[in-house]
């Protein structure tokens, strides 16, 4: 009798594992453009297993939260509100949400202007002390000084781009690398790339010597990622269709290495590279078309170099955002004309995306991120 109990409970607990092993539920926050008051930003429960969406909340985050980051450290997120007009004034702003992970329960609690406007993308310092943020319009950055609680108190730098040769400033991605050391942003109007040191006392960016990186004229540099081990960075040209890769030195300093186009052969129509992000254990990158609307998957070689792999229907129109799921196994699309996202599989030998067939419909989704 005691052998049959003990093989009784063992049985339940195998079996209780593997159901909670086989639901994969994992959740994810999404974005997208909204008008002040409506509500703009989602949690989800996605059961990857059956590709099945659980909405578990709405929440308003101010006008037009076109891009977030979030700080597991203080439970917070921060949407950067693209506005040419926030509360009033001219600009556009920040709006912080917190995040109960035990209830789902998700709250506004700060609304904080950002003077020259349309804030595009927002990023964390590692230490979460500050935030930074690239505004498209406005041409410009801002660096945000937060509490110890992490809530927005000051404004500790901002700089607007001038106009060169006829070309427009629309600064557009702005980030760390991976070591914390060096700040880099893009340039899409200006086909720039820029280095910075960041003064963690002051809160202040000092571009570093020969720290500008003048690409081709039409590149347009929109986004940006680096490898695990900060070695390599790729950056995605919106207006050229093109992948550019960068060796990274001890400094920081970037040195081309090669660049490859997105286009597929049989696709003449426009289109414009809009996300690029690395899969896990760094073997493949992935970026998405807008026109052709496609995720095309690179094999990265040990020296950093890409070759393209194929390209796969991003499941909709106009694929802005995409995420990889922090197994490495799935990929999320937000394409905003169609207003859906679509769900993927990720093949691990050949790394490429398959389509589940699965998708859950949002107006104009902007930006998707896995909480883990």
């Amino acid at each position: 009798m005691r052998r049959i109990n003990l093989f009784l409970q063992s049985l339940v607990i195998f079996l209780m594992f593997s159901i909670s092993s086989n639901a994969q539920v994992i959740r994810f926050f999404a974005s997208k453009g909204a008008t002040p008051g409506e509500k703009g930003f989602y949690l989800f429960d996605l059961n990857l297993k059956e590709g099945k969406f659980n909405l578990l909340s709405a929440t308003d985050a101010g006008p037009n939260p076109s891009y977030f980051c979030i700080s597991k450290k203080n439970g917070l997120i921060y949407a950067g509100n693209e506005m040419l007009n926030f509360k009033g004034q001219t600009g556009g702003g920040v709006t912080t949400l917190r995040y109960d992970a035990k209830t789902g329960v998700i709250e506004k609690i700060k609304e904080f202007s950002i003077p020259n406007g349309t804030p595009c993308f927002i990023s964390l310092s590692p230490d979460n002390d500050f935030l930074l943020l690239a505004s498209y319009t406005g041409g410009s950055f801002a660096v945000v000084k937060l509490d110890a609680g992490g809530i927005p108190v000051s404004i500790t730098d901002t700089v607007r781009f001038n106009s060169n040769e006829g070309k427009v400033s629309h600064a557009h991605m702005i980030a760390f690398n991976p070591a914390g050391n060096k700040v880099y942003l893009t340039d899409l109007g200006l086909d720039k790339l820029i280095i910075y040191n960041f003064d963690r006392t002051s809160g202040r960016l000092q571009e570093i010597q020969d720290g500008i990186i003048q690409m081709p004229a039409g590149t347009g540099p929109r986004h940006f990622v680096f490898s695990s081990n900060g070695k390599k960075m790729y950056v995605i040209g919106e207006l050229n269709s093109s992948v550019t890769a960068f060796d990274v030195d001890t400094n920081g300093k970037l040195m081309q290495i090669q660049t490859v186009t997105t286009f597929g052969t049989g696709y003449s129509g426009q289109n414009d590279g809009a996300d690029i992000h690395i899969g896990k254990n760094d073997n493949f990158l992935y970026a998405s078309n807008r026109g052709e609307n496609s995720i095309v998957t690179f094999k990265i070689g040990s020296d950093g170099k890409l070759t393209t792999v194929g390209r796969t229907s991003c499941g909709g129109n106009w694929p802005r955002n995409f995420v990889i799921d922090p197994s490495g196994k799935y990929l999320l699309v937000g394409n905003q004309k169609s207003g859906n996202i679509s769900l993927f599989g990720i093949d691990n030998k050949t790394g490429l995306p398959i389509d589940s067939g699965k998708e859950f419909k949002i107006t104009s989704p902007s930006c998707l991120k896995f909480i883990n």
